[in-house]
């Protein structure tokens, strides 16, 4: 999701021909799509889990989320000078063993029970994230030949899905099924209760550890890889790319700018849904479920982004994308309106089959507010990828919408948000200047 520096593919192909056969190198790059993907998705496991923990509201728990993509706002354009210095692979290694480190610092954070430290934590493993994010990306065009790059970026995406559709199944088994329950007045739940703020926060040490030290493994992995020498040759064009960013020719054009909006809103709309999906099942009127049974719904959420990415595909090869992206977008106003307005299991599956109509949208937005951007590509794609802290903003906002009119209501901001994305695909997304 990230942007990376360009490229130029035939430095990539060429790469490939002279240095062999990297099926392997690109088996282990897949992996870093899916574990990306996975840390993602663990935040919506993660934001019950402390909320309970620390008693905080809503807004305070969407620090969770704004801390994270706060990261991508960040480190994103430093991320691509760092990548432009050392090269993608060491990039790759860099971002890993950040990663790791914020994995690791779980440990203390839960040993001191501060709230804070976990918000340092998941910060530091972001900004790890991003700079995989920015290096990866161009790793996977060139491991093969130039002509079937498309087909193996697809397949890395999907593998990234695979990781959210996973996660909340790990999460809700070693995480969630700690956590005491309402009334819930099992000699579990008893003992929980009874346990001090360190002691209840330790259910997510070994988790975190264990996934601190999967990072390491790969960090190692890709230290002994022999993969392509790709790296940015001109270290001024790359910084001169990183800080043209904010000014330039690409913020005339109508189309990439509402296209930022879209990128903004939708992120926004995707994390929003998923953070607060846990306290909407678990509402007696909704679905009742426990934090450790509603998690697992989450997979169904996010599962059903990954399915229609392939229907997806497949449709738009007949119909235009714009049109696509406001059907995906009225159909998920539609879900969210019946999500807020109805109850029981009706609301609740409407919420989820919001991830349906989510699929499409991401790489659909970001190719439309590409269009015709010719010598403005590279710095479009960088304003698109700062968007990506919309991650951050809308759920927090959603927060205090939580805290003031329930969560229930809060739905609203997602629907406004989806509407905006309709509007874009209908209108918006057309190439004109402003």
């Amino acid at each position: 999701m990230a942007g990376a520096p360009s490229m130029e593919q035939a430095e990539a192909s060429q790469a490939y021909k002279s240095q062999g056969d990297f099926r392997f190198p690109l088996v282990v790059l897949t992996s870093l799509f899916f574990m990306w993907g996975f840390l993602t998705c663990l935040n919506d496991i993660l934001i019950p889990y402390l909320k309970n923990l620390f008693d905080l509201s809503y807004t305070q728990a969407m620090l969770v989320q704004f801390c994270f993509f706060g990261a991508y706002f960040i480190v994103s354009i430093p991320a691509g000078a760092l990548v432009g210095k050392i090269g993608y692979q060491k990039g790759i290694i860099t971002g890993l063993i950040i990663a790791s480190i914020g994995c690791f610092l779980f440990y203390p954070s839960a040993s001191l029970a501060s709230y804070n430290m976990f918000l340092i934590a998941l910060f530091v493993m972001a900004s790890g994230i991003t700079i995989l994010q920015v290096s990866a990306n161009p790793y996977v065009s060139a491991l093969g030949p130039a002509e079937t790059a498309s087909s193996r970026l697809t397949m890395t995406q999907a593998f990234n899905s695979l990781g959210t559709t996973v996660a909340p199944f790990f999460g809700s088994w070693l995480i969630l099924s700690t956590m005491p329950h309402g009334d819930d007045v099992t000699d579990a739940a008893v003992a929980a209760a009874a346990l001090s703020p360190a002691e209840q926060a330790s259910a997510v040490q070994m988790p975190y550890v264990m996934l601190a030290v999967a990072l390491v493994i790969l960090a190692l992995v890709f230290l002994f890889l022999k993969l392509p020498l790709l790296g940015i040759k001109d270290n001024g064009e790359a910084q001169s790319q990183a800080t043209s960013v904010f000014s330039g020719g690409a913020w005339s054009q109508r189309h990439l700018v509402l296209g930022a909006v879209g990128i903004f809103v939708y992120v926004g709309a995707e994390v929003g849904i998923g953070s607060f999906l846990i306290s909407f099942l678990t509402q007696a009127d909704i679905g009742g479920y426990t934090e450790a049974e509603a998690a697992k719904y989450i997979a169904y959420y996010f599962g059903g982004a990954m399915v229609g990415r392939f229907i997806g595909a497949l449709v738009m090869q007949k119909i235009a994308a714009g049109k696509v992206l406001a059907f995906n977008a009225v159909s998920a106003c539609v879900l969210v309106a019946i999500a807020i307005a109805s109850s029981g299991h009706t609301a609740m599956w409407a919420l989820i089959f919001v991830g349906l109509c989510n699929s499409i949208m991401f790489p659909t937005i970001f190719s439309l507010a590409l269009q015709n951007l010719k010598q403005h590509t590279s710095q479009g794609s960088g304003i698109l990828c700062l968007a990506i802290v919309g991650g951050a903003i809308v759920p927090l906002l959603q927060g205090v919408m939580a805290d003031n009119l329930g969560v229930q209501m809060a739905f609203i901001l997602p629907l406004v948000c989806y509407a905006y994305i309709g509007f874009y695909g209908l209108s918006g997304s057309k190439p004109r200047l402003s």
